[in-house]
């Protein structure tokens, strides 16, 4: 038997420690298939500071989440171990050591991790981390924005950088990445030319809207095919009616609606990690962001539960 949530009837769901879910701690258990893990660190963004205060809000924000998933039809806490593993405390000053600090902090967490930023610097170590395990991974991207520039202010570490990076350094599979959800003014075409150059595709979310959910679910699918893969999910691939919480808003994003309906149509696919980043609830309403961040989280730990043998 694994340890789940608290039970709701023994203990209101406002009360006791705010863990992911309310699960145990990762040194409540023996061990653990997937970890939930957060990274308090922002000091990648260009734009609104605050996604260090992402994880804590999230997991406050997920007090609601029950065991059950009746849209993948799984109870992903009774399939296999799922723990909190608390927060990588990284450098806020050095963002270069924060990434080692984190890369190395995913090496020793010995379980499939669904990620909790921060902001998207995040996702450059924690793809390090992956690769290491698995070779050069597919990657979905869900995002506004591409996060493939090539510097900030000669700044080669930044939130909008990681992907770049990641492709510079051979730990994605550049026959299997996609940005979905992209949409906003750019700096100029070339950005969609070194996108394209680097190995990207895109739907957009305008292309979302126009070409419907499951044409979407099947063009991903048939691009990352039964590769190694990692999704990266910047909470403003939602529109700022659904995620008003971010750094950088962008108008004319998925409903959450959208964005969980795409998760959920990745089941069966080979996942072996995932992030959700760039929660910023100093900006959020009533907990709007937060909530929608915990629920994608949620879908992220069920398709990992759903692959694991029991």
């Amino acid at each position: 038997m694994h340890i789940g949530p608290v039970d709701s009837s023994r203990v209101p769901r406002f009360a006791g420690p705010a863990t992911f879910a309310r699960l145990p701690r990762l040194d409540q258990v023996e061990r653990a298939d997937v970890a939930v893990v957060g990274v308090p660190f922002d000091a990648g963004v260009s734009y609104r500071p605050g996604a260090r205060f992402g994880p804590a809000a999230v997991r406050e924000a997920s007090r609601l989440l029950r065991p059950y998933h009746p849209g993948l039809d799984v109870s992903p806490f009774e399939r296999v171990q799922v723990a909190d593993a608390g927060d990588i405390a990284a450098n806020p000053f050095d963002i270069g050591a924060a990434v080692e600090t984190i890369e190395a902090a995913a090496d020793e967490l010995d379980a499939k991790l669904v990620t909790i930023g921060g902001d998207h610097t995040i996702a450059l170590p924690l793809l390090r981390s992956a690769a290491k395990k698995h070779g050069p991974v597919a990657l979905l991207h869900f995002d506004a924005h591409l996060d493939t520039w090539d510097t900030y202010f000669g700044a080669e570490y930044t939130h909008g950088t990681p992907f770049r990076r990641a492709v510079e350094e051979g730990i994605l599979d550049t026959e299997a990445l996609s940005h979905v959800g992209i949409r906003g003014p750019l700096y100029g075409k070339k950005d969609l030319e070194d996108d394209r150059r680097l190995g990207f595709g895109i739907l957009t979310a305008a292309d979302v809207l126009r070409r419907g959910l499951d044409e979407v679910i099947d063009v991903l699918r048939q691009r990352v095919g039964d590769r190694p893969l990692y999704v990266s999910v910047d909470i403003d691939v939602l529109d700022p009616a659904h995620a008003p919480g971010t750094g950088t808003p962008e108008a004319g994003g998925l409903t959450s609606r959208e964005l969980l309906e795409i998760l959920r149509g990745l089941a069966g696919c080979h996942l072996i990690g995932a992030d959700v980043v760039e929660v910023a609830p100093a900006y959020d309403h009533a907990e709007i962001t937060s909530v929608a961040a915990s629920h994608v989280a949620y879908d992220l730990v069920s398709l990992l539960a759903m692959q694991e043998k029991t």
